[in-house]
């Protein structure tokens, strides 16, 4: 197993690295049009022809599955952290539950000020729950996961169905007031109208402050969006715990075994998405099918397919070259990197800044993302080639710790 230092694991700080790129492909649509165009591209910014591709492809191979690896990565991290933490003489309990605490204010800090999008909060709770589970076996970790997995997704189910319910009584003759309002205040929100496209796109190239102001208003609905993902994530988190503690994340498995888990697993993923993809087209792109497809039917293979990914990463980044070099680096920066693609993004798409809010189309907005990938892989290994921790991770471990850490190295 390769490290760049004693404290380091250069397989998690790669895979680390490829989700965090990986999600801001997918989170940039979300920064550049209405929130209901990132699961329903017949919402807003086209669903034809390269818009159409554009979102088959980040569908088929991006959607879910950096997200599902980053929140393993953090499960494994978390071990990491306590383990050091204890070796040094510390309560590597009280050192997490510190850090999950600063993480919840940054979180906080995140969905308030700059993006709804955030999931730091999420990970901060979720990262106070998989903590009981830490000493268990590997076997007993993955069993867990698929039980919080399957909870999580009969939570979703249920949602799906009462939306589906709303749906039909949302669309009869003489609905009631009441029941078109519980269809549109939900899912009914992702088929908006002309007026609540021009308030959103108002709102958005508006000034910081108004669009601060609508989110503090908007407070409550941080709760709901936050909890009903606490089982899925802590499952997550207790399946990076589980790859961590077996050797497979940390790169230690043979190169056979990292090929037989990834041609197994990544084929039935993607077999899984495109018959997701296609279900999706062909009912023109209607909420429940694209809700139940991707927040139930197809988690398992999101799982599976983002453990393939994983094998597959640590196969290619055998030998460290400089491009795998530079991409560890961006994982262990991974923290100033989320938060700072969504600075950047923000900025080029909010009133504050570009204004390019409602202005392109899927295809267009997707431009950003190489952009940023080249930003990320060009500033994290020279910064960390000087300094320990990126600057937010600096900040994080200073406010965990409660007094200033070791910046620049010697």
């Amino acid at each position: 197993m390769a490290t760049a230092s004693p404290d380091r694991i250069v397989t998690l700080d790669i895979i680390r690295g490829v989700a965090v790129m990986g999600i801001f492909s997918v989170n940039v649509i979300a920064f550049a049009m209405i929130e209901g165009a990132y699961f329903n591209p017949g919402a807003y910014g086209g669903h034809s022809g390269i818009d159409l591709v554009v979102w088959a492809a980040n569908l088929l191979l991006i959607d879910g599955k950096m997200r599902t690896l980053f929140s393993m990565l953090f499960g494994a991290s978390m071990l990491l952290v306590i383990d050091r933490a204890e070796a040094s003489g510390q309560s590597g309990i009280a050192v997490h539950l510190r850090r999950m605490l600063v993480l919840f204010g940054f979180g906080l800090a995140h969905y308030f000020l700059l993006w709804f999008g955030d999931i730091l909060t999420l990970y901060a709770l979720s990262g106070l729950i998989a903590v009981g589970f830490r000493h268990r076996s590997p076997r007993r970790l993955l069993f867990g996961g698929v039980i919080a997995t399957l909870v999580g997704m009969v939570i979703f189910g249920a949602f799906i169905v009462q939306q589906y319910a709303a749906d039909i009584a949302a669309h009869a003759p003489h609905a009631a007031p009441a029941a078109i309002a519980a269809w549109n205040d939900n899912l009914g929100a992702f088929y908006p109208g002309p007026d609540i496209l021009a308030r959103d796109i108002a709102l958005h190239r508006g000034s910081w402050s108004g669009l601060a102001a609508h989110m503090l208003a908007e407070w409550s609905k941080l709760i709901p969006s936050t909890l009903v993902f606490i089982p899925e994530t802590v499952g997550l988190m207790m399946f990076g715990m589980a790859g961590f503690k077996s050797g497979f994340l940390t790169g230690q498995w043979s190169d056979a075994h990292y090929r037989g888990f990834a041609f197994a697993t990544i084929p039935i993923g993607l077999a899984a998405f495109a018959a997701l993809a296609w279900a999706d087209i062909a009912s023109h792109f209607y909420v429940i099918t694209l809700f139940a497809g991707f927040i139930v039917a197809v988690v398992p293979f999101r799982i599976a397919m983002a453990a393939g990914y994983a094998a597959l990463i640590i196969l290619a980044t055998r030998r460290n070259g400089w491009l795998a070099q530079r991409v560890a680096a961006t994982g262990r920066a991974a923290f100033s990197n989320y938060l700072g693609t969504s600075l950047v993004a923000a900025f080029v798409f909010y009133g504050w800044g570009l204004g390019l809010y409602g202005q392109v189309s899927r295809a267009q907005a997707w431009l950003l993302v190489p952009l940023v990938w080249l930003l990320m892989l060009a500033w994290s290994k020279p910064w960390l080639d000087r300094f320990h921790y990126g600057p937010l991770e600096w900040l994080w471990r200073t406010l965990s710790r409660g007094h200033l850490q070791p910046m620049r190295k010697r």
